[in-house]
This record gives C-alpha cells, structure tokens and sequence, in this order.
C-alpha cells in the first residue's frame, strides 16, 4: 500500500451508483451526497441542504447549466456548481455553498480523501 492510498477511504464500488441519481454516505456524522454524471464523472458534495437545513442533497435533480454540471436542492430548487459547491442562484451576502470532497475512482471504487472528511 502506498502512501498515496492509504490516506483514502473506500466508499462504493462505481457500479452502486446510478447516473444523475444521488446517494448518500455517512462518515462518522459528515453526510456526504455523491454523483455519477452522463460523463462518468463522480461528484461528492455535502448532503446537507445550506438553505433548508435538512439532509437531503442526495435526493437533488442533477442538471447542468451550459458546460457546468449543477445539483438543485430538492427543498427550494437552489441550483448549485457540482464542481465548486457555490449556488448559482443566490449571489451577495445570502449566499451559500455546498461542502465538495474531491473524488478518485481506482479499481472500480470510489474513494476518498480520508483527511478531508473530517
């Protein structure tokens, strides 16, 4: 094992995931929400809703914005960059943003940054 591997933690295996479908991992109390994109891309971003305050990200309609792959909150439709976590939709001081884990996929799972769950 190297060290590159050792600092990351399982979470599925890539075929547990549906495209544009969300699900949800718990990591101690961290909820996170992960997304397989048309592009086979996986997103990995809080599951907890900024505006509402409720868990339930993972359950977002995935969509995209030109090039940019976006996740709207199933509570009140704020759409949100994939990418960088910042909604799209509110700008200014009401502003808020999801929390994004940088995703690696290797052997067919998807993994995880261990240091950045905490």
């Amino acid at each position: 094992m190297t060290l590159e591997t050792a600092a990351r933690v399982r979470v599925c295996a890539l075929s547990d995931l549906e495209v544009e479908r969300g699900r949800a991992a718990l990591f101690g109390t961290v909820q996170i929400a992960l997304f397989l994109l048309a592009d086979g891309s996986v997103r990995a971003v809080s599951n907890l809703d900024p505006y509402s305050g409720a868990h339930v990200m993972s359950r977002g309609i995935v969509g995209s914005r030109g090039d940019v792959p976006t996740l709207a909150s199933p509570m009140h439709k704020q759409v949100f960059d994939l990418r960088t976590g910042v909604c799209i939709d509110t700008q200014g001081r009401d502003a808020a943003a999801l929390r994004v884990w940088t995703v690696t996929v290797v052997d067919g799972n998807v993994e995880l940054d261990a240091e950045e769950i905490r």
